[in-house]
């Protein structure tokens, strides 16, 4: 291939984002060429879940059938501990409106990346693995190609109308370009590895938040499992040993152990770094990025592939377009972020407040105890982490009230002996044991005061009675500055 040669569009990156744009746009009838540094198949730190409204987009792709080929992993829903105390299972809800039954794939990473690979050769991309993209080339403002260094440090250099960048946290634009945000919060980190000898009692991606974090555990196959430990990355500052420390954090729950009482791990523990973290758009013409190269929410509530296929999808359909009106102006490829945060930043949102609950003991156990009591509402939450029951649904106010009457409600029916009583953190004592009669507002019927975004929720605050503030206080905490829950006057229930 010679140097200097053109092309329609330059993608960075061979994992599921990178891919699944070459493939798009070369259904199109656009000339693709796709680098990657790495070779295939490569280590990866991955879930290997992708949730159920990925199904469309893997049949676009073409390669829908070739994994059910393989018989992969189904799993009906997700079934959630907190603490080694509440627990709870639920399946995932049938697709509104069609009645369709949903569930989501476990596929082994290196089984996905060479399905993907196959198809894009299959569609003419041209494919060059081991080329490291080491920055762009620019004409007048706006990005008009790619150089850098093969295996044997050999420079190259090529041209196009649209570059994009599909290389993840490392991605060329984010160093180069200084995109990345800078976190202000604790930074996590993943610890990640198969376990053999693991027989899961059902097919359910199964989470457990307990200290030191939290985990996430899927079948991949005939007595294989995945298990993800996110910490603080504090916690293995130091640490020599990960693959001691992770075993050992991951047998420290009790649930877990008897999950994996017959297993081992069976590779080398993987990690990633700096999991949470938010991408400026650049400010060039020429340039889209996807996947994770636009940032990433912590994998509790955010599905990573199927963030990646979609917005690979919505990019694709902006390029096109571009090409069709022969601009590639940063103006025009704008549209490709707008069109993402509309669809994503409720359930970027939604990340960011259950945030606030599984890191708190106390809200933790209530949200629950309130979600095992209501299938109805648990269910709509996992069709919203499942992607296709649209986020609004759940970051709502009235959502959240729903909760909360739910939980009052339950409390007032039970005799007081069986009543549960959450201790030691920052609701306080007891704080469901609180009888109505004690202070507690009739959230069906009594006109609450609107809570301003401006509003402090301090001792003495006349906005609502001291749980309920507290409460306000620890969930606004992980929401962006300035942006606060906002309470009714009216009836919500």
């Amino acid at each position: 291939m010679g140097q200097g040669e053109s092309f329609d569009v330059i993608v960075i990156g061979a994992g599921p984002a990178g891919v699944s744009s070459a493939v798009f746009l070369a259904a199109r009838g656009y000339r693709i060429l796709l680098l990657d540094q790495a070779r295939f198949p490569r280590d990866k730190v991955c879930g290997e879940f992708i949730s159920p409204a990925a199904d469309r987009i893997l049949e676009e792709l073409g390669i829908l059938s070739a994994i059910e080929s393989l018989s992969p992993v189904r799993l009906q829903g997700i079934s959630i501990s907190a603490y080694e105390n509440e627990s709870f299972s639920v399946d995932y809800p049938a697709f509104p409106g069609t009645g369709q039954s949903m569930s989501s794939l476990s596929v082994l990473r290196t089984v996905l990346d060479k399905l993907l690979l196959d198809r894009a050769r299959e569609k003419g991309v041209r494919i060059m693995e081991g080329f490291k993209v080491t920055d762009f080339i620019f004409d007048q403002g706006q990005v008009t190609g790619v150089e850098g260094w093969d295996e044997e440090k050999v420079s190259f250099r090529f041209n196009s109308r649209v570059v994009v960048d599909a290389g993840g946290r490392n991605a060329v634009s984010l160093r180069k370009l200084n995109l990345i945000k800078k976190d202000s919060g604790n930074g996590k980190i993943a610890l990640a590895a198969h376990w053999s000898g693991v027989n899961l009692p059902q097919n359910y991606c199964f989470m457990h938040i307990s200290p030191p974090g939290y985990t996430g555990i899927s079948s991949v196959g005939k007595e294989m499992a995945n298990v993800v430990l996110v910490v603080d990355r504090g916690l293995i500052k130091g640490v020599s040993d990960k693959k001691e420390f992770y075993a050992q954090a991951v047998l420290k729950n009790r649930s877990r152990a008897e999950l994996l009482k017959n297993g081992m791990v069976a590779q080398k523990v993987r990690a990633v770094d700096s999991l949470a973290y938010s991408v400026r758009p650049p400010e060039c013409g020429g340039l889209v990025l996807v996947g994770d190269a636009m940032g990433f929410m912590d994998p509790f509530t955010g599905e990573g592939i199927y963030l990646s296929l979609r917005s690979s999808q919505i990019a694709a359909g902006v390029i096109d377009d571009a090409f069709g009106n022969n601009d590639f102006s940063r103006n025009h490829l704008s549209v490709y972020e707008r069109n993402r945060a509309k669809e994503f930043n409720k359930k970027f949102l939604l990340s960011r407040i259950l945030q606030g609950f599984i890191y708190n003991r106390v809200l933790c156990g209530w949200l629950m105890g309130t979600l095992s009591a209501n299938p109805s509402l648990a269910e709509t939450l996992v069709g919203v982490i499942g992607d296709y029951i649209p986020a609004d649904r759940v970051v709502t106010p009235g959502y959240l009230f729903k909760l909360l009457k739910k939980s009052f409600d339950w409390q007032v029916s039970q005799p007081s002996s069986s009543k549960k009583s959450f201790s030691n953190d920052s609701i306080g004592a007891g704080f469901l044991d609180r009888p109505v009669n004690a202070g507690w507002p009739d959230i069906g019927s009594t006109s609450l005061p609107v809570c301003p975004s401006s509003a402090v929720c301090e001792p003495g605050s006349s906005f609502f009675p001291s749980p309920l503030r507290r409460l306000k206080t620890s969930v606004c905490s992980t929401l962006p500055r300035g942006l606060s829950i906002p309470y009714v006057r009216q009836r919500v229930f």
